[in-house]
Order: structure tokens, then sequence, then C-alpha cells
């Protein structure tokens, strides 16, 4: 089920399969970090970033054309200094909010986002957090605590299974039915860059403990546990299965720290830049996403998967499926 209004999913129907327009503005706000995860390829590209100004010359322009979301991400948004003004500004413009975060500075501002409507913290793990992350786990309780108290809707928690938590997976599930959070899954893609050997320490090689793993995921769904992805969903992650259409490009308008627009955040090929119009960008490039979408071997992140599958009105997907 979807935590959004019949109305706004009507919109989004409208904006999306009859107008042919992106409902998502999906920005990457900074090019900072302040984590240096080995498997990860952005806090490696800090680089030029818009200023604010500009950001909110991109909302407007990007509401104008009928965007209702604006995600702020990538590398950590709550580095931001700006970010509440950037928030209030997309909430002024009668925009959804939604803000993914590894979480560190979470308990510290917290309170400065009183126009964000969703919020999503990257939790990897338990015990195995610190290897994956290279902090402790503790670091981020805190944050998450607090962040649950003082939004109104569901905090997601959103766990990316790799080959160091498969252990972690089960507690993780209990652990968000006791914060009463909501949690996520997917698989973790393997990025090129990245040098071989953190993926044969970090990627899934067992595949045989990957699957029980995933398959109890699914049965802890069943049992009524708070995860938000779809059977459809899980069972092609169980499964590393990528037999969808994507519509990610059709969905979300990719926007880079530096304002180039982009087909998506995986294969990351830039298609325009703002200064160009976003709208401008969007018709000029029917064709060129068209192809790359047909061409692209596909990923599984939860996102553009669940998203392309509602897109295409999959029922058990519209069913089981919690739009963060």
């Amino acid at each position: 089920m979807t935590t959004f209004s019949p109305v706004i999913a009507a919109k989004a129907l409208w904006q999306m399969r009859v107008k042919k327009r992106p409902f998502v503005l999906s920005h990457a706000i900074n090019s900072r970090c302040n984590m240096k995860c080995s498997f990860c390829e952005y806090w490696k590209e800090s680089g030029p970033q818009m200023g604010l100004e500009e950001i909110f010359s991109l909302l407007d322009e990007a509401r104008t054309f009928g965007i209702l979301a604006y995600n702020a991400w990538t590398v950590e948004p709550l580095l931001r200094e700006e970010l509440p003004d950037i928030l209030a500004h997309a909430k002024g413009l009668g925009m959804i909010t939604s803000l993914i975060t590894n979480g560190l500075l979470l308990e510290k501002r917290i309170d400065e986002l009183e126009d964000l409507d969703y919020l999503s913290v990257s939790v990897d793990g338990t015990s195995s957090y610190r290897e994956i992350r290279g902090v402790e786990f503790d670091r981020i309780l805190p944050g998450i605590l607090k962040a649950k108290e003082k939004m109104e809707n569901p905090l997601l928690m959103n766990c990316v299974i790799s080959g160091k938590n498969l252990d972690d997976i089960e507690e993780l599930i209990h652990l968000a039915k006791e914060l009463d959070v909501k949690i996520s899954f997917e698989p973790m893609y393997e990025f090129r860059g990245i040098d071989k050997d953190i993926w044969e320490s970090m990627g899934i090689r067992d595949t045989g403990k990957y699957r029980r793993v995933v398959d109890r995921i699914i049965s802890m769904k069943t049992e009524g546990y708070p995860v938000i992805n779809s059977f459809t969903y899980l069972k092609m992650v169980r499964d590393l299965r990528t037999d969808y259409t994507c519509h990610a490009s059709d969905i979300i308008l990719d926007v880079a720290a530096d304002g180039s627009i982009e087909n998506c955040r995986v294969h990351r090929e830039p298609i325009g830049h703002v200064r160009d119009g976003v709208a401008n960008v969007w018709e000029a490039t029917v064709e060129k996403r068209k192809n790359m979408s047909e061409s692209c071997k596909k990923c599984l992140f939860f996102g553009y998967v669940e998203n392309s599958l509602l897109y295409n009105f999959n029922l058990e997907v519209m069913r089981h499926y919690e739009w963060m």
C-alpha cells in the first residue's frame, strides 16, 4: 500500500502516464560525505555544486513542470548547511519532501528539518555495521530515535544486503519492529571503478545463504513485520532477476550536485544541464532516454524497480509496496 493519498496518486499518474513527465526530482544536494565507505563511488567525486539560488530556480522550474516530489540525497545531505532552506522552498511550492541520509548528523540536525515529510536512513547492519560503514551502529541510533519522535510520517531504514551482513538481517527486522519504523531491502550493486578485492569481500558470493536470508525476509513480511518491499520485488532480489521494464527515467528527474541532468543514478550518463532548462532537456531526450532504458542491463535498486512495476500497474506491488 502507498502512504500517499489517492489524490497524490492520481496526480502522479496524470503527470507520468498522460503528460509523460517525471513525478520526482532526485537531487544530489551536495558533493561531500562524512563517511568513506569502501563500496561507494560517490564520496570520491567531490566537486562543484549548485548555489542556493540556483537550487531555488531548479525547484521553481521543476514545480512548474509538474514535479510534485523532491528527494534530497547524495553524497550526505545533512552536510549541506542550507538544507532547511531548500526543503522549505520545496515545501512552499507544494512539493512532498524526502531525504536519504547515513544518519551521522541526524541527532544534531533533525530539529531544523521542519519541512521534511519522509526520511530514509541507511542502516546496513547491527553487529556488522562498523565493518561495513567504518563507525559503530550506536553513532546513528540516537538520531533515528530522535527523528522518529519528530517525524509525522513513518521513518524508513534502508538496508543494502551484502556478503557482510547476512547474519544481521533478521535482527535488523526485529529492531525495526521494536523501534516502530519501516525497513526496506535491496541487494548491493557492484559499481564499476571499485577494486575487485572490495567486491570479493563485500559482494554476494554465498548465493545459497543469500537466498535463504531473502526467503526469511519474505516470510517475516508475511508475518506482519514492517518490510515495505513488495513480494514481487523480494522474489526478484532473492533470484537476482531483473526481468522488468525500467521506467526510472520516466518517473525521476536525476540532477547531480553540479546541475548535470543524468539518465539515472546508476549509469549516470549526462543528458543535459539545468541551465538548459528542465523542460527543454526532457523533451529533447525522449528518444535517447527510451533507447538507454531498452538497452540497459538493469539493476535492483528498490526505488527504481518497485516504482517501475507500479508504473506498469502490477497489482501485487500496488497492494504490498509501501511507497515512502
